[in-house]
Formats: structure tokens, C-alpha cells, sequence
């Protein structure tokens, strides 16, 4: 149980205990279970709509929040998963293979955290080594050589920061993933299904589409490692995260992402199923206008599409470098 739902959660207890004393004590008790009901339905509307951004950081943490594992077998057919980086060793935090969207074959890619404590070690709690985007590099440039379409599930705090890997090549692993996949000749779509956290998550999205899921995160720095940094704090995240502009319909504002895909009242855990045919829904609508695109268009879309970023802040400062070379001249003058 999160903070927030605290109320929803009280109003729960009164009813099972209602529920429990009319069944002990054969009375009826049915009239005041049915307006506590009412009221529990109306506080879960009103609490779900209303969430501030440090509530959307805690549902994208959720342990029980669907992976990339349990989206594939509701969007993708036939999923085979392909392994290794044909250099070092296979990296079980990022998932990749080939699946059926339509009928017509795809690459699907995706970071992979755990459902339990041995899950999560085994997945390294879905921060990929330099092993991992080296896989996810490879089966990318498979789908180029075989004009596959490329969707990719980013779920991450960020890239493992351990010695090992950064002995192996971790920074340039995920660069050279930067530069690799802004000149992909073929449609490139993500979607920041919880946690998209820092270079770890640029890794794999690099794309022409990037959607999020309503209470999905997507930052360079965790809500309470920018409040560290910022005020030597971390107990301050929650204030950090008001002010990062890190959830969809921030970022959806301000040019990063391209869409914002609803959730289930609640978050995605309370129906996987519906959530992934909505990902799957969102996935065709771009996949068809990307489809109009030649290769050169395609790869020219993506660069474009990331140069412009920031773009407002470069022709502010512009603006205000101007002001003061005007300002300087009259004072000479």
C-alpha cells in the first residue's frame, strides 16, 4: 500500500469488517455496505486522477507493476528470444528476440527486472551490463539486414555502475547504441513501460516514437539523487520530483516524448492484459505512419526528431545574448 492510498485502504477494512459482523452476527448491515461502496468507488476515482508526480514515481516502482516479459505473449506472436552479445556472455536484464505484430515479423527489445528478490538478482534488477546493449545493438542491426520494424520496453533505474562493467566498455557500450541507432533505416518505436532512468534508458531509445505509460517516469537522475545533489538531501525527493518534470504528461509537453498511452484506474498492474492491447493499439497507429517513410526519411526523422530538443532553451539564450550586446551598445553610446 502507497501513502496515497491510505483512505481507500481504511474505507476496504470497514467494509470487510462490516461484511465479517454481518455474517457472525446474522444482521443486516447490507444499506451501510453499499454507501461505504459508493464512497470507496468515488475516492478511488477521485485519488487516481488526482496524482501528484512523486505518487507516479512510487506506482512505476511497483514490484508487481507488469514487465516486458508480460507485455510480449498480449502484443507480439511467435516470440522467440535470442541471447548472447556474441563477444562476452548473455546479460538476462535486457530481453531481446523476434515476434509477430499483425502478422508481419518485428524485433522486440527490452529492459528485464525481477518479480522477487532471487528474480532481481538474477536480472541484476533490470540494469544491463555493457553485454546487454551490445545484444540489443546486434539484434538491432539484424532487423536492419531484414527490414524488421523495432519496438523497444524501457524499465530501468539506469546502466549497472559496478567496476565490471565499467571495465568492459560500459559508457562506450551505450554510445556507441546512441550513434548506431540514430542512423537506423527502419521504423524504431519505444515505450517507457516504468522506470526510464538516465543513459541506461537512451540505450535502446533512440527512436523515431516515444510513447509512456500515464504513470511511468522517464529522467536523467532519480528523484532522490537530483535532491542529494541539489540539497544534500535525498529525504527531499519527493519535492525533487515535483520539479524534475519527469512524468508523461510533463515530458509529452515539452517535446520529449510523442505520447502518453492511459493506464488502467490504479496503474497497469490492476489489468495487464487491457494495458498491453492499449501498448499494442498505440504500437500499429505509429508503426503505419512511420511506414510511409523511406529509409533515408526514416533515419532523417529520428535525428531531427532528438536535435530539436532543447531547442527553445538555445534560442532563449539567443535571445537574451542579444538583449545584452543591445543593452551594451546603448550604454557606449
Amino acid at each position: 500500500m502507497l501513502d496515497f492510498e491510505k483512505p481507500l485502504f481504511e474505507i476496504r477494512n470497514k467494509i470487510d469488517s462490516l461484511k465479517e459482523s454481518q455474517e457472525k452476527n446474522e444482521v443486516d448491515l447490507q444499506d451501510e455496505i453499499d454507501m461505504l461502496e459508493a464512497s470507496l468507488k468515488r475516492e478511488t476515482t477521485k485519488v487516481y486522477t488526482n496524482l501528484k508526480p512523486w505518487d507516479r514515481v512510487q506506482i512505476a516502482r511497483l514490484p508487481e507493476r507488469p514487465t516486458t516479459l508480460d507485455y510480449i505473449p498480449y502484443i507480439f506472436d511467435s516470440f522467440i528470444e535470442l541471447h548472447g552479445d556474441r563477444s562476452f556472455r548473455d546479460d538476462p536484464a535486457m530481453i531481446g528476440g523476434i515476434g509477430y505484430l499483425d502478422g508481419k515479423s518485428v524485433t522486440v527489445i527490452g529492459q528485464q527486472r525481477g518479480k522477487d528478490t532471487k528474480d532481481n538478482i538474477y536480472r541484476n534488477f533490470g540494469m544491463a551490463h555493457p553485454e546487454g546493449y551490445r545484444k540489443a545493438l546486434r539484434l538491432m542491426k539484424q532487423a536492419e539486414k531484414f527490414n524488421r520494424p523495432i519496438f523497444t520496453f524501457i524499465d530501468t533505474k539506469g546502466a549497472y555502475p559496478g567496476k565490471a562493467a565499467e571495465e568492459r566498455g560500459q559508457s562506450e557500450s551505450i554510445a556507441k547504441n546512441l550513434m548506431e541507432m540514430a542512423s537506423l533505416t527502419v521504423p524504431v518505436i519505444a515505450v517507457v513501460i516504468g522506470e526510464g532512468g538516465s543513459g541506461g534508458a537512451l540505450g535502446i531509445g533512440i527512436s523515431n516514437r516515444v510513447l509512456m505509460l500515464e504513470n511511468s517516469t522517464y529522467s536523467v537522475i532519480s528523484p532522490e539523487g537530483a535532491a542529494a545533489l541539489l540539497w544534500k538531501d535525498s529525504n527531499l525527493a519527493q519535492i525533487a520530483a515535483e520539479t524534475m518534470k519527469i512524468t508523461a504528461h510533463d515530458l509529452l509537453d515539452l517535446g520529449i516524448i510523442d505520447e502518453v498511452i492511459n493506464e488502467p484506474l490504479g496503474g497497469a498492474q490492476k489489468d495487464e492484459e487491457a494495458q498491453a492491447l492499449s501498448i499494442k493499439k498505440m504500437f500499429l497507429k505509429h508503426l503505419n505512419e512511420l511506414k510511409q517513410l523511406t529509409p533515408e526519411e526514416l533515419a532523417n526523422d529520428r535525428f531531427e526528431k532528438f536535435r530539436k530538443i532543447g531547442s527553445v532553451v538555445e534560442w532563449f539564450c539567443i535571445a537574451i545574448s542579444l538583449i545584452v550586446r543591445l543593452l551594451a551598445l546603448f550604454f557606449m553610446l
